[in-house]
């Protein structure tokens, strides 16, 4: 068997101890940074020993191990279409039904963060980022949702009454965050898809509705003209029965001579009188 030369044992050795250096090292220093945005949870020997705020720190070498976790705001989507989505966590929609029997399947947000306060807590009693994902924010929100768009009519949902649905789910979401160390920054839905059938037959009815109201508005009007037509009539009635009982041979003979011009008509007869040519 062929032996290795002095020097290539030599080199052998050097890349072994650099590759030794460069994954101990980080535990063999005392100290280490922190980050903004960030909270560390200093353990020794497995158990938690205090939490180290952004900035410069220090650590047992060895003894102390430091675990970083965001503080910054996350969010978790349920979408469609994960790879339009710039959400941290992507998941599928939430499938459900409403209280009237109809299915529907709801795309929505959720922004949150880990309150730095209780970053220690929620290491002890939850875990790192991806199980807090887990654990709390998506099986809290998923479970939510469902159950209180059951408590909504389809036709609550379907003509707009999403803020009420949203303010619900995001007030019962606020109160399981803050249980466990959390904070929601907003809940957002982002859509209700409903069943072909459901929406086909939603736009069938408003299209009846809409004929309907048209309808009402040419009675309507119809019945606005009957009313002028009457009006009118009852209105001149009116002035003709004043003009009767005003007229007297005396007023009539007054608005004679206001309409006389001064020139004595050619013809004039009364009666079973001829009429006679004045001029003559």
């Amino acid at each position: 068997m062929r032996e290795i030369p002095v020097a290539g044992k030599k080199v052998l050795f050097g890349v072994f101890g650099l590759i030794t250096l460069l994954v101990f090292a980080p535990r063999l220093l005392p100290f280490f940074t922190v980050s903004y945005g960030e909270v560390a949870v200093v353990s020794r020997f497995g158990q938690i020993d205090r939490t180290a705020w952004p900035g410069l720190n220090f650590k047992l070498p060895v003894i102390e191990k430091a675990e970083r976790f965001r503080t910054q705001k996350i969010i978790y989507e349920t979408s469609e279409n994960a790879a339009d989505s710039r959400a941290d966590y992507k998941d599928e929609p939430v499938d459900t039904s409403t209280l009237d029997g109809q299915q529907v399947s709801i795309r929505y947000t959720v922004r949150f963060r880990m309150i730095p306060e209780k970053v220690r807590w929620i290491a002890e009693n939850v875990g790192y980022e991806t199980q807090v994902l887990e654990r709390i924010v998506k099986s809290e929100s998923r479970s939510v949702v469902r159950n209180i768009a059951r408590q909504f009519k389809a036709q609550e949902l379907y003509t707009g009454d999403i803020f009420k649905f949203q303010e619900e789910v995001q007030n019962r979401l606020a109160g399981s965050f803050a249980q466990n160390g959390l904070e929601i920054d907003e809940f957002l839905v982002r859509q209700i898809k409903f069943s072909p059938d459901y929406v086909s037959a939603v736009e069938q009815k408003q299209i009846e509705s809409e004929r309907v109201k048209t309808e009402e508005y040419k009675a309507e009007q119809e019945k606005f003209k009957k009313l002028q037509v009457i009006t009118k009539a009852e209105g001149e009635a009116r002035a003709q029965e004043i003009l009767r009982t005003t007229l007297s041979d005396q007023v009539l003979q007054k608005l004679a001579i206001d309409k006389w011009n001064g020139i004595l008509p050619t013809y004039f007869g009364s009666g079973a009188m001829p009429f006679l040519n004045l001029n003559r």
